[in-house]
């Protein structure tokens, strides 16, 4: 076999390197490797080792039948990505997308701690004192259970390398349970100060959408997984409020809100679908999702200032919470019935 020189040392193993990243679950072995390199085999041998020895990434050597070996990443080991070069606008932007996502989670998360650290660290000098003092700041706040952050490196593990987790899950109604679960997408909410993890379940047998913090305890299988053509993460997510996407038909949402936030409604693109239009006594706002459960706090967060106009059952809800905060604040609804709503405090509650 001809030897190509075109590639030092160095390079080679950098690309290599790079190889292993790109296919987390295959096996080479060093033939194989030796002909997409165009070198000779014991020349791969000796570059897998100089890689297992710099430590930059976990390889594995197994003996695959004969004397055939195989390397691998070690799915139990972190690897790291390739490096990544930013500029300062663009360094700016990962901070405030990590320093974010750490508000929002408020669990001890150690790869969230470090990601913030490093990118802390590759800041302006002058800058990191202040970075750091927020960064521990927010550390201090967090809650110590370290099994989250375990529970969050199996299941990113899983998600980048497409394996398969076996994790324990506690619903907030029912009983604990255990299945194998292949995480396709992973998305944070600053709804529940969360991450969810959504994929297929089993032997649940269908796509499920788990929290991070319910999730007791998870480990990696050998078992890898793909995820189907007709999975459109995307398109589930534009349904939802936050991260539920609902089975069914889309609802139409429509609310009233009043002159007082018109204008702080209207700086926000709250939903892919929203629409939104002036009247004499305010806005509407109308915007079509799965599922409205996620959207009841947003809606409570506007108080008197906004008004739900449809569905009808969702306005029904309101107006049931409105009584029961009423009886909590000792205020009287009148009318016959006792329980009956008031509807001029009702007017006065959702202007």
């Amino acid at each position: 076999m001809p030897i190509n020189d075109s590639l030092t040392t160095t390079q080679r193993i950098l690309a290599i390197e790079a190889l292993f990243r790109d296919t987390p679950t295959r096996k080479w072995s060093p033939t194989e490797l030796a002909d997409r390199f165009q070198v000779t085999s014991e020349t791969i041998r000796d570059n897998l080792r100089k890689i297992r020895e710099r430590g930059v990434i976990a390889l594995v050597e197994t003996e695959a039948g004969g004397r055939s070996h195989r390397w691998f990443l070690d799915p139990n080991a972190p690897t790291p990505l390739e490096p990544l070069h930013l500029d300062y606008a663009q360094g700016a932007a990962l901070y405030a997308a990590t320093r974010l996502l750490s508000q929002q989670h408020d669990e001890r998360n150690d790869a969230i701690r470090t990601t913030i650290y490093r990118i802390i660290a590759i800041m302006p000098t002058e800058m990191q004192a202040t970075l750091m003092a927020l960064a521990t700041d927010l550390d201090q706040r967090s809650a110590n259970r370290p099994e989250v952050s375990a529970t969050f490196f199996a299941l990113s593990q899983g998600w980048i390398m497409r394996r398969r987790v076996m994790i324990t899950y506690e619903p907030a109604h029912g009983a604990v349970y255990q299945c194998h679960f292949d995480p396709y997408l992973l998305e944070p909410s600053g709804i529940g100060y969360t991450i969810y993890f959504i994929g297929h379940s089993d032997p649940q047998g269908a796509l499920r959408t788990y929290k991070l913090e319910r999730i007791r305890h998870a480990a990696l299988t050998e078992e890898t997984f793909t995820i189907p053509t007709d999975f459109d993460g995307p398109a589930l997510l534009n349904r939802a409020w936050g991260v539920m996407y609902g089975e069914g038909e889309l609802v139409q949402v429509r609310l009233r809100f009043t002159p007082y936030v018109a204008r702080r409604v209207r700086e926000t693109r709250w939903h892919l679908s929203e629409r939104v239009a002036d009247t004499q006594d305010g806005l509407v706002w109308e915007a079509d999702i799965g599922d409205i459960t996620e959207i009841r706090p947003w809606i409570r967060g506007w108080g008197s200032d906004c008004e739900v106009l449809a569905p009808a059952t969702l306005r029904d809800e309101m107006q049931q919470e409105i009584r029961r905060m009423a009886r909590t604040y000792g205020i009287a609804f009148g009318g016959p019935g006792g329980d009956a709503p008031d509807q001029s405090l009702l007017d006065d509650l959702f202007s």
